[in-house]
């Protein structure tokens, strides 16, 4: 059975797994949003950063890509997964139904943000956003590239998100 693991982030750019296929897809009753404060990779906790998480929302969907897990590498892909997305409790490893573009539906594994938790903050406006990811730097750098590289993949494989085109402009204006 095959392993799929729903991107709509960092792993649309950086996977960090063998893939052994991907599929533009969509999850129904969640939204991208920068709705996570970023205490280690794009952040610290003195200056803390944003990355994207799926917010729960059932009037929106969110478009991104499946990506089917290399066959024999499930268990080494779920033990990376575990340490990278839930190196905090902020995201609730779930799985979710999504819809390829070729007319399938898979189970697929997906990191939703839990709403109680800290490091939560759904509702900021995107001008606020954009003034924090323009400044915010953490371990795994800063978190302008994080934007830049999530806008840009959207971007390539065709994806529209006019939320995050925004911010990519925005920030961009603000970080020269």
């Amino acid at each position: 059975m095959t392993l799929w693991v729903f991107g709509y982030g960092s792993l649309l750019w950086n996977p960090g797994f063998e893939v052994a296929e991907k599929v533009v897809a969509t999850l129904p009753g969640y939204a991208r949003s920068f709705c996570m404060w970023s205490i280690h990779h794009r952040g610290t906790e003195t200056d803390p950063g944003l990355v994207l998480a799926l917010d729960e929302d059932p009037a929106h969907a969110c478009e991104g890509v499946a990506l089917a897990v290399a066959a024999g590498r499930e268990a080494e892909t779920l033990t990376y997964l575990r340490e990278r997305e839930l190196i905090s409790s902020a995201y609730i490893e779930r799985e979710l139904d999504i819809d390829l573009v070729d007319g399938r539906r898979v189970g697929a594994l997906c990191y939703v943000i839990n709403p109680d938790h800290v490091q939560y903050c759904g509702g900021m406006a995107l001008e606020e956003q954009a003034q924090v990811i323009a400044r915010a730097t953490g371990g795994m750098g800063p978190n302008t590239e994080y934007l830049y590289n999530t806008a840009s993949h959207l971007s390539e494989i065709g994806l529209h998100d006019p939320d995050l085109e925004w911010l990519n402009q925005r920030v961009r204006h603000l970080a020269t």
